[in-house]
């Protein structure tokens, strides 16, 4: 009887072969089977090896690759990855964060009770993940040696013989998993790509932190100060009349700083202002889970005004306008207490790296503001823009221009004669702010107008020193010219009084 045409030939030996040639043949039959089942197992591992998890508020991608060395990898796209030397063997556990899904992350940032409980969930999320990882790698490895066995040799009886083999060397890597693990190696992670920096990140990081606590405690007395400093500051000579003027306080740059939001409070209530003017980034990163702060905004009790800043989604700009005293400009105009403000948004938005670039230029943005302004029947007494090139279009179109984005105060008048007012930054530029020696100051100017003419008669700027600036000050300047001892026309600034931190 022949054998069939699709069967691998008779390993048996031949009769009368000599025992060196015998054990040579079964020897290169033996090498045979652990190349195929060695083969068939990676190539089995590199399709099917991996699994879909979700690790905290990521959603994430962890399987295993075939490597040299084995250890770990955490790759997050774009920043880069971290590697860590955790143990030995022919698979590396590799793990991708794809993406954060915006319900988990909502969830922690507004629950302080899961908030905790971060570390311990994405522990148990990521043990979870690797367990269901095995399993399926197991799997993949036996059923790809298995596969390859049949393709190769076409004897069913070596499907047996690669069963064992397989699942064989899965053990064996388990084992040397297990008896190389290095939980010390986890603190010693090598990083690539833009995470080169982490570890100077980190320790930035860790410093804020402990610096905020001192800050923040810091802040809430001098946020207090401001009601007995103006208190001081409404004994001055009122010469301009500001008691008779149309109040509005203009904030910039708030960058999700809770101290900020008090600040604006404390200052509304105490200089019973009409309304506030907020000239943009007051988040950091435009993402919906900072919308979940603005709820101050509308405890404020007047009308807000915001502009989006570069820092500003259009998301974040939805969420303002869901306030219930907010009103968000872009290219528009709005009305408190009798004066008209117009404003126009940042046509860029940098925290999105993976944008194209903007076809419109700050001074274009400008221009369009302009072009609008033109259209009303009479011009706004204040233009509100985010960045100070913004303002040179309306020099000469509109008698005041609010900006901000410098995170230092400045206040100029412009070739035309049209008044550009930059605001330092009422968040003191977030938490960036507390990477110095000094933290950024608050900062932020109340502003009085002339209620039938709109124009702006005098203004208090209000600022708030960090842990190296510990004291309030106000400094009360007025616009008109006021007579000095020669007759000579001046411009005469009011300085308050400082209040030392208790």
């Amino acid at each position: 009887m022949t054998e069939p045409a699709d069967a691998a030939p008779d390993v048996d030996r031949p009769a009368g072969e000599q025992p060196g040639r015998r054990r040579l043949r079964t020897a290169v039959r033996w090498s045979q089977r652990v190349v195929v089942a060695v083969a068939g197992a990676t190539l089995g591992i590199a399709l099917l090896g991996h699994v879909q998890a979700p690790i905290g508020p990521f959603d994430a991608t962890v399987s295993f690759t075939p490597a040299p060395s084995g250890g770990a990898e955490v790759e997050i796209p774009p920043l880069g990855s971290l590697a860590v030397d955790a143990y030995d063997g022919p698979l590396r556990l590799d793990v991708q964060l794809r993406r954060v899904d915006q319900l988990r992350a909502q969830a922690l940032a507004t629950d302080p009770t899961q908030l905790n409980g971060v570390v311990n969930r994405v522990s148990d999320d990521l043990r979870a993940a690797v367990e269901r990882l095995a399993w399926t790698t197991a799997g993949a490895g036996v059923g790809g040696a298995l596969v390859l066995s049949l393709v190769v040799f076409r004897r069913r009886r070596e499907q047996w013989v690669a069963l064992g083999l397989s699942s064989l060397m899965l053990a064996g890597t388990a084992g040397l998993g297990a008896a190389t693990w290095r939980p010390e190696a986890l603190s010693q992670p090598t990083y690539t790509g833009l995470l080169v920096n982490a570890n100077s990140l980190i320790g930035s990081a860790q410093d804020i932190v402990a610096r905020y606590d001192a800050y923040r405690a810091s802040l809430q007395d001098l946020v207090g100060n401001v009601s007995t400093l103006y208190s001081a500051v409404s004994t001055l000579p009122d010469t301009g009349g500001t008691a008779d003027s149309v109040a509005l306080l203009h904030v910039s740059d708030i960058h999700l700083n809770p101290a900020g939001a008090d600040l604006v409070g404390q200052v509304v209530a105490q200089f019973d202002v009409d309304g506030v003017l907020d000239t943009g980034d007051v988040v950091d990163w435009g993402s919906p889970v900072e919308n979940q702060t603005f709820g101050w905004i509308g405890g404020l009790g007047v009308p807000y005004v915001f502009i989006r800043g570069n820092h500003d989604s259009a998301v974040t700009a939805a969420a303002v306008a869901e306030q219930p005293n907010a009103v968000v400009l872009d290219d528009s105009s709005t009305t408190i207490a009798g004066i008209t403000v117009a404003g126009a948004p940042d046509p860029r938005f940098t925290p999105d790296k993976d944008a194209e670039e903007e076809t419109e230029t700050l001074e274009e943005s400008g221009q369009e503001l302009a072009d609008y302004i033109a259209t009303l029947d009479e011009p706004p007494a204040i233009a509100m823009v985010h960045e100070p090139p913004q303002a040179d279009p309306l020099d000469g179109v509109v008698p005041l221009v609010l900006a901000g984005h410098t995170h230092e105060r400045d206040v100029s008048v412009l070739d035309e004669g049209t008044r550009l007012m930059v605001e330092g930054s009422t968040g003191g530029a977030g938490l960036r702010g507390l990477q110095g020696e000094d933290p950024t100051p608050l900062s932020c100017t109340v502003l009085y107008l002339d209620p039938v003419t709109g124009e702006l008669t005098a203004y208090d700027e209000i600022t708030l020193g960090g842990l190296g600036q510990s004291e309030v000050t106000i400094q009360r300047t007025y616009v008109d010219p006021l007579p000095t001892g020669d007759g000579e026309p001046t411009d005469e600034p009011l300085q308050g009084p400082a209040l030392p931190t208790p």
